[in-house]
């Protein structure tokens, strides 16, 4: 298995793969042209580093080198509502007293917010059924961060995640039939649709701008604000272990918990290191060895694969002879290991 940057030529595999992912997941739509516009936009992210003030799409694809098949999806979305708004909901407590009936009201509303404008996001973290098992969601969740040290200039200092929220057996969302629906007159995944493909202009035309307030929302809407759908629950775990945190803020379509953290306190990051190849793996140290993610150090022709190594005491490395080939290395050329968990 391989991760490396997605390209105009994975449109198909990528249809395919989007096609069985369950609703809720704007970054993957199954529209073809949506996926056009995106792998350009991807395809011209990676053609050179750019300033983090500036939107770029980091889409990598985890391929089955001996199918070719495309079998999960992460990626990175720098620069956030730069060129279009990106809206979330706060949460925000108040607290309303009246001296002559001496009572105390305490309310939490919603307010609509564009806080992480210019942040980096990560998206589109998904894996194919099939193949969630053994380290494959660790491996796809976190070589965002190899690459993200790798190339930290062209990040944001603060990095979040939208995890998918919590939708009932039939798919719908309480959240969004008790609030949404009201002002935009259509379905839970209607909306979320038009929001991947078209941008979520329409949400500043029809969204009401003054605060929402709980007490006025259903109960099973309540309780779903911050909870993650369950197929995401793993993910939120994943980022969770990385140091991000849920600060009441979130999605503004199904309440989906955002977390948060900053890039430098991640700890992925603080667990990279870089060495030399000097050479494989061969039989005699292979029980000294260590299984890690792998990258090449490259940005355009980025890869990264799991394999095992091992550090010698002048900082030089030994990795897995079947990595060579699969990250496109060669002796004296650098690398960046991540252990793994």
């Amino acid at each position: 298995m391989i991760i490396r940057p997605a390209t105009r030529q994975d449109l198909p595999e990528l249809l395919k793969l989007s096609q069985s992912i369950p609703g809720g997941m704007t970054s993957m739509p199954f529209d073809k042209s949506t996926w056009q516009k995106k792998l350009e936009a991807v395809e011209e992210s990676f053609c050179t580093p750019t300033v983090k003030d500036k939107e770029a799409i980091y889409f990598f694809v985890l391929e089955d080198m001996e199918s070719g098949e495309i079998v999960g999806t992460s990626g990175m979305h720098s620069g956030v509502g730069m060129n279009r708004p990106f809206y979330n909901y706060r949460l925000s407590r108040h607290v309303s007293k009246s001296s002559e009936l001496d009572i105390t009201v305490k309310s939490t509303s919603l307010i609509l917010c564009n806080d992480f404008t210019g942040d980096t996001e990560l998206v589109s973290l998904f894996l194919k059924e099939g193949h969630r098992q053994g380290k494959n969601g660790q491996f796809l969740s976190r070589v965002r961060f190899l690459f993200m040290h790798e190339f930290t200039d062209i990040f944001s200092d603060r990095v979040f995640a939208e995890i998918r929220g919590w939708l009932d057996a039939e798919g719908s969302s309480p959240f969004w039939d008790s609030l949404g629906k009201k002002f935009f007159n259509m379905p839970y995944f209607k909306a979320d649709f038009i929001s991947a493909v078209n941008g979520s202009q329409f949400i500043s035309d029809l969204m009401p701008r003054l605060p929402v307030y709980l007490e006025l929302l259903t109960p099973e809407a309540v309780a779903v604000i911050g909870k993650p759908n369950k197929e995401a629950a793993a993910a939120k775990k994943l980022l969770e272990k990385e140091g991000f945190y849920y600060h009441d803020t979130v999605d503004i379509f199904d309440a989906g918990p955002v977390v948060e953290c900053d890039k430098n306190r991640i700890e992925s990051i603080n667990s990279i290191n870089k060495f030399a190849v000097v050479s494989g793996l061969h039989e005699a140290n292979m029980s000294d060895a260590s299984e890690c993610i792998i990258s090449n150090c490259r940005f355009k022709e980025f890869r990264a694969a799991i394999g095992k190594v091992h550090i010698q005491e002048d900082s030089t490395i030994h990795v897995e002879d079947s990595v060579f080939d699969a990250i496109r290395i060669q002796p004296g050329d650098q690398v960046s290991i991540l252990p793994l968990r």
